[in-house]
């Protein structure tokens, strides 16, 4: 859903501008429905916990700002699978923290990179080229993020952190907002699809998708959750063919496309079926029988 409701943004609108109004909106919609436990972790968990914040707002609205810079040298389809090359880069982070890759993830990155490459091949041109370099940094911060909101999602409440995480990437949102625009919400070019854009954006995205992920990583590994995400091209392809050419410019299904997504699927599914794990039940049910 991200990268189609990147696409319906319009392109004067500033990046952080849409990073800072979302961000303020989900943060406060779950301030609204959570207020007492945010309350509660910020009372028992203090500095820890708005210091991580802080810290990983910073890099979600780093990431967010080159995503919203980048996607627009992309159709929907190829800002898809371009947005999808965290996927690729995340493990070489994990490497250069020490940290163990099993080889189910090297495998499942090895479809994910392979359908990436597939679909982008029969389109990217040079023109494209900053554009891609602009989405590359975005999903290299975006593996930091993801390895650094893991770690901190298994020791803080997760409620808790997306209020915070989110306010505080709307501090500086509107920080980099000012900078690049000191009229701020003068300058903007109203329209029902902005508006509608961003609401949608804000509750779907930022408030609820933002929430369940984080009680989603106190689960899973980095390498999991990344993998995992990568799915999201499946839905953005169906809402590109099926969403109103009134909305967003229409996916032009090619078999390269298609044949990329049932990879990104492939590779989605071998992190996350337990192959080892089913073999041991299977050995411990024949003991048992025995």
């Amino acid at each position: 859903m991200e990268t189609i409701l990147y696409t319906c943004i319009p392109k004067d609108v500033p990046p952080c501008a849409t990073s800072c109004v979302t961000s303020l909106i989900g943060a406060l919609l779950l301030f609204a429905a959570f207020y007492r436990r945010a309350l509660e972790a910020w009372r028992t968990q203090g500095r820890k916990l708005w210091l991580g914040c802080l810290g990983l707002a910073i890099l979600s609205v780093a990431y967010n700002t080159l995503y919203l810079y980048g996607i627009k040298s992309f159709d929907i389809a190829s800002g898809a699978f371009t947005f999808c090359m965290t996927v690729v880069v995340l493990p070489v982070v994990l490497l250069t923290m020490h940290r163990k890759i099993p080889l189910k993830t090297w495998l499942s990155v090895f479809f994910v990179c392979t359908g990436i490459v597939l679909a982008l091949g029969q389109t990217l041109h040079r023109g494209q080229l900053p554009g891609l370099a602009l989405m590359g940094v975005g999903c290299l911060l975006r593996a930091v993020f993801i390895i650094l909101l893991t770690d901190f999602a298994k020791k803080h409440d997760p409620l808790a952190i997306a209020i915070f995480l989110e306010l505080f990437a709307s501090g500086y949102a509107f920080v980099g907002w000012l900078c690049d625009e000191p009229r701020l919400f003068l300058a903007l070019p109203y329209s029902r699809t902005l508006v509608a854009s961003w609401t949608i954006y804000a509750y779907f995205v930022v408030a609820m998708s933002q929430a369940l992920n984080i009680f989603g990583l106190k689960r899973v590994t980095a390498a999991n959750a990344t993998i995992v995400y990568s799915t999201e091209i499946v839905f953005t392809l169906i809402w590109g063919l099926i969403l109103p050419e009134s909305l967003i410019e229409h996916v032009k299904l090619t078999p390269f496309i298609l044949l990329g997504a049932i990879l990104v699927i492939v590779g989605s599914l071998a992190e996350i079926i337990e192959f080892t794990q089913k073999g041991e039940n299977a050995k411990d049910e024949e003991e048992g029988a025995v």
